[in-house]
């Protein structure tokens, strides 16, 4: 289980006020005749009034330095607010407008429109945006994040789709997805690899794992909720109703980490019609949900490794491309390389990449990510195209 610890060590500028320190006195005479001493009554000490003065001016300064930062990204006050992706950003710079003419394997919002609010709001201006997904396949009610890029919201893309990284989470993933907790740095990951050249300008969708501590392994087991259903239709529903995606697979993708790379592995390797490549990080690689127990079946139709068989055997299937990730300080290292070397035949294409030093947790991950394998998936996925 993957926890993000918040340390509050002691304040360093803690001050002793014990003792002598800061004190000044004056001399009185205690007694009368032979017995009468002279001793010094302590009281406290003044501060200087130029020194409060000074203080004070040092607050006004920095507060009115500060203000138009804040009030710039809007920190204070637009978490829970009302938001839409296709409004301008905060700096002023164009938000998406009707397009006039789509292009090629683009899908243009087919509504109907969700309710977000703001979750986020990152330093660029862009923002995370939660709402509520009723799925309508699944049955399933839970909370999605998204993230859109800045480039998004470019009149140059106006025209254009965008791909999608649907990221799912390590444990349980509820009550929220862990990726949409902007300490984490994925977004920021995604717009500093674009930067450079070596990243696609993904939508981020980050969507809740397990309605309660139970898993489902994003599976349809019987007589539980349709996790699958709900991560393989519901959320990408979602998606195209908000936003401009392609129409192919070309544009779609899965990441996820622990459980959650569990998850995204199998969605690609069950449904490669509709998703083209995964990073999987620290995942196991064959169903462990006690929640199967008297459905045999249905469980070996869930199982990744018995997909990745069928997907290499199967005549003119698509490719999918597999990115695994693992940390030199976890287990599970010899299972990936058994997997990589079994199944990565014919269309399904398998590699891992090894986090040196890296444990089992999203910071590791991450690092994974930016040194290589979300440059990996990105060169096998489509991106936005400028308008001439």
């Amino acid at each position: 289980m993957h926890h993000t610890p918040g340390d509050r060590p002691d304040d360093p500028c803690r001050e002793h006020r014990g003792g002598r320190r800061g004190l000044r006195g004056r001399v009185r005479l205690i007694g009368r005749g032979r017995s009468a001493r002279w001793m010094r009554e302590e009281r406290p000490a003044r501060r200087p009034r130029w020194r409060m003065s000074f203080l004070t001016g040092l607050v006004a300064v920095v507060g009115l330095c500060v203000y138009p930062t804040v009030k710039y990204l809007d920190v204070l006050n637009d978490t829970g607010e009302p938001m839409s992706f296709s409004q301008t950003l905060p700096d002023g710079s164009a938000g998406p407008v009707q397009a006039s003419a789509a292009g090629p394997g683009v899908r243009m919002p087919t509504g109907p429109q969700a309710t977000f609010r703001t979750a986020a709001t990152l330093s660029d201006g862009t923002k995370i945006g939660v709402t509520t997904l009723h799925g309508r396949k699944s049955g399933v009610t839970g909370q999605v994040w998204v993230w859109a890029p800045k480039e998004y919201y470019e009149d140059r893309y106006r025209n254009s789709a965008f791909p999608v990284l649907i990221a799912l989470p390590g444990s349980y993933g509820f009550p929220t997805n862990y990726w949409s907790a902007t300490g984490h740095k994925l977004q920021q990951t995604v717009s500093d690899l674009v930067a450079l050249g070596r990243s696609r300008p993904f939508i981020v969708v980050m969507p809740v794992l397990n309605p309660g501590k139970r898993y489902y392994d994003g599976s349809d087991i019987p007589g539980q909720p349709k996790m699958g259903t709900w991560m393989s239709d519901d959320v990408p529903d979602l998606v195209k109703a908000n936003f401009r995606t392609f129409t192919s697979r070309d544009g779609w993708a899965f990441m996820g980490s622990s459980s959650g790379g569990f998850v995204a592995l199998k969605q690609v390797l069950q449904h490669p019609d509709r998703f083209k490549a995964v990073i999987a990080s620290g995942p196991d690689t064959r169903p462990d949900s006690p929640l199967w127990r008297g459905h045999r079946a249905e469980m070996r139709a869930n199982d990744p490794e018995r997909l990745a068989q069928r997907l290499a055997a199967r005549p003119g299937a698509p490719d999918v491309y597999v990115q695994f990730q693992i940390g030199t300080q976890e287990g599970g290292r010899a299972n990936l390389e058994r997997f990589v070397q079994r199944y990565a035949k014919g269309p399904v294409h398998a590699r891992l990449h090894v986090i040196e030093d890296g444990g089992h947790n999203a910071r590791s991950y991450l690092r994974g990510m930016r040194d290589a394998s979300l440059e990996a998936i990105s060169r096998v996925l489509r991106g936005p195209t400028p308008t001439p």
